[in-house]
């Protein structure tokens, strides 16, 4: 593979940030991006989950370490950072954390709305972007296609009026895989979110294809099963072919399997250690595995 310019800057960039090295916003604007279908707008490959990892109260220890989390997030070039009222004390601790660093260029502000009632969803969004500090979201998604039918007008009513930029419907556990069809198929979203990682590929047989057939952009959620692939794999070597995608450590092969699909727009991992936030971030570069690659990594880890 030949050694571009651009290439050793994202090599160097990725090391630096694996390491715990801070980047430059420069170096950090080399975070590997795919564009959003709809408008071409690109984002971060890797981004940030918050489920259980920002529910930590007011506590300031952990707050603190919230802090840097999201410190080292946007000095790697992260973007996307997703989260839900249902995630606890997680939109609150976003609020509090995002005043507080001097480099948030590149946020990409996804939350959802969630409640059983249709009625109920304006002002739930309303107390989410309270809670967030922003003027309005990136994107808003209806979680877990609840009441779906109801929030998804109020949120193109939204969009139409200039209150949201994306909006979108998520599925999680591989659940409610036809009912999502449904939804792709009939509705205008711009997003959706469902899970998606080396094991759980069921989204590979419809889903995936249609999303690339009607131009709508795919979060990854569940990259790790909640540790349960990086446990399944602690104590077994990086095959070969780690190195030929840059790849230093299973997270980083684990999440560049997942993005390289090329259906798939952004992976949300979500962690609460800085560190592990440096080696996520460091999955956002170039090479990608291609077709080949992607299945013979799939044949070794099934085999662990």
């Amino acid at each position: 593979m030949k050694l571009t310019r651009r290439r050793f800057l994202q090599l160097a960039t990725a090391a630096l940030a694996a390491n715990g090295y801070p980047v430059s916003a420069s170096s950090a604007a080399l975070a590997l991006t795919k564009p959003i279908p709809s408008s071409g707008e690109r984002v971060p490959v890797v981004g940030m989950g918050t489920w259980i990892t920002f529910n930590v109260g007011d506590d300031p220890d952990a707050l603190a370490v919230r802090t840097e989390i999201l410190r080292a997030f946007f000095a790697a070039g992260g973007g996307m950072i997703d989260s839900s009222p249902m995630y606890g004390s997680a939109e609150a601790v976003l609020g509090h954390v995002l005043p507080r660093l001097d480099q948030t260029q590149g946020l990409f502000s996804a939350t959802k709305v969630w409640t059983s009632s249709g009625r109920a969803g304006p002002s739930e969004i309303a107390e989410s972007q309270d809670l967030w500090g922003v003027d309005r979201f990136d994107l808003l998604q209806v979680h877990n296609l609840l009441a779906w039918s109801a929030h998804l007008e109020t949120l193109k009513q939204m969009k139409a009026e200039g209150r949201v930029r994306y909006i979108g419907v998520t599925t999680s556990h591989g659940r409610r895989h036809a009912e999502l069809e449904q939804v792709m198929r009939d509705e205008p979203v711009d997003f959706v979110q469902l899970t998606y990682n080396i094991v759980d590929r069921e989204a590979e047989q419809r889903l995936l294809p249609l999303a690339q057939e009607r131009g709508i952009a795919v979060i990854a959620n569940r990259p790790f099963r909640r540790k349960a692939l990086i446990h399944r794999a602690e104590g077994h070597p990086l095959p070969s072919w780690a190195a030929a995608i840059g790849c230093k450590t299973w997270a980083q092969a684990l999440l560049k399997f997942i993005v390289s699909h090329p259906a798939v727009t952004c992976a949300i991992p979500a962690t609460s250690q800085v560190a592990h936030m440096r080696e996520n971030m460091a999955a956002a570069t170039e090479p990608l595995p291609d077709a080949a690659l992607r299945r013979r990594m799939a044949a070794d880890f099934a085999a662990l």
